[in-house]
């Protein structure tokens, strides 16, 4: 029996350099956004367990003997049996939620994942308990910001948490609390199966980001976390231009292919950039002064200049960065490009009026702004009463 009301939150992703090249072998730097998904836990009705995902439009619950029957169904035996299938492979048995199989929809993957990990979790370590979860997410969906990867973190450190796999650090009193390393690398393990389940073949740098938070480096399917990560105040900018990411990196290698002598230097050059920038992060205080943003100001330059050169630019991210150079400010995309979001550096001197100013011209190109941070802690307890108030008023209210 579960009996405690907490919440768990886990940040989005931005790339910081290294889009494209890192899927030839090149280095990228991904960090954690102070953008969280937020999931609330609470007792629920006995025997029955309920999900709420007001952002996808799933309100959805399941009495445990059927979770049971369709475990056992799954895994032969029950409790200690290899879970579930990995990926989407052999989830056709779930189709008793109403789901397709091979559906695609958020709403249907993300139900699909929340059962997945039901089910695997508790076919290992023992029933999950009557509770009602409920997700709510600053993070748009869909805009390469990790938003899925933030929400099967918070699942797995949920679920995990009421199933008893791994502690409840949070004590009386106290309003947020982290897990051990060990139990950080159960969480995102469990994270990474949920990523599978609606991505299919993930990279795991997503889902890593949001157990950990920081700053991680990532090269040819190794994860390393940064030693130090300053926080650093930044503009996103989601341009709402959709675009394919699949469509976007064949591009980038028929370039390669077509014009190896030209095109393996850029790549290589961005592979510098990724590496410098590590150097100058790792260097860095908690709480950088402006003397420490002009090197980080001309790597944006530099690269934003390169990833135009690898074709996956847009005229809106053109404009973005135009837009925020009128305010002395230094953008470039972030994520496959072709459209979809871009970040600006927000050094501390930069005057309030000069930032809203910027978020005003970008707004009046159609664009959506968030004035954040990277470097955001990851996966967090949470006491309810210790969550800001339009936290509460959107977990109130979903």
């Amino acid at each position: 029996m579960w009996e405690r009301e907490l919440a768990v939150s886990a940040p989005g992703k931005v790339i910081l350099h290294g889009e494209h090249a890192v899927v030839l072998g090149k280095v990228a730097l991904a960090v954690a956004l102070d953008l969280r998904t937020f999931l609330r836990l609470r007792p629920g009705a006995e025997g029955r367990l309920s999900v709420s995902l007001p952002g996808v439009g799933v309100q959805r619950s399941w009495d445990t003997p059927s979770l049971r029957a369709l475990r056992g169904r799954i895994t032969g035996k029950g409790r200690g049996e290899e879970p579930l299938p990995r990926g989407r492979e052999g989830l056709s048995v779930l189709e008793f939620a109403g789901i397709a199989a091979g559906a695609s929809a958020p709403e249907s993957l993300a139900t699909l994942a929340f059962l997945y990990m039901c089910l695997a979790i508790s076919a290992k370590y023992g029933d999950v308990p009557s509770v009602d979860i409920l997700v709510w997410s600053e993070l748009p969906t869909g805009a390469g910001l990790g938003s899925s990867a933030a929400y099967a973190v918070c699942l797995a450190a949920a679920l995990l948490m009421v199933c008893g796999a791994i502690s409840c650090p949070l004590q009386e009193g106290e309003s947020t609390a982290r897990w051990t390393e060990e139990e950080l690398t159960l969480i995102n393990s469990w994270a990474f199966r949920g990523e599978q389940v609606i991505h299919g073949n993930p990279s795991g740098v997503d889902n890593a980001v949001g157990t950990w938070g920081g700053a991680l480096r990532y090269q040819a399917g190794k994860i390393t976390p940064l030693k130090r990560v300053p926080t650093l105040r930044i503009l996103l900018t989601n341009t709402k231009v959709p675009r394919s990411t699949k469509l976007l990196v064949a591009g980038v290698k028929e370039k390669v292919l077509k014009f190896p002598a030209i095109m393996n230097p850029v790549l290589d050059s961005i592979d510098a950039i990724s590496q410098e920038c590590q150097s100058v992060l790792e260097r860095m205080p908690a709480n950088p002064s402006p003397e420490h943003y002009p090197v980080l100001e001309e790597l944006f330059d530099i690269n934003q200049h390169h990833l135009n050169v690898l074709g996956v630019g847009h005229p809106s991210l053109d404009r973005l960065c135009q837009v925020t150079a009128s305010h002395s400010l230094h953008s470039k995309l972030t994520g496959a490009g072709g459209g979809g979001c871009g970040i600006t550096l927000l050094p501390p001197d930069t005057s309030p009026l000069a930032v809203e100013a910027a978020k005003q011209d970008l707004c009046a190109c159609g664009f959506e702004c968030w004035e954040t941070k990277i470097g955001a802690p990851g996966v967090t307890l949470h006491s309810c009463s210790s969550l800001s108030a339009q936290v509460l008023h959107a977990l109130a209210q979903s």
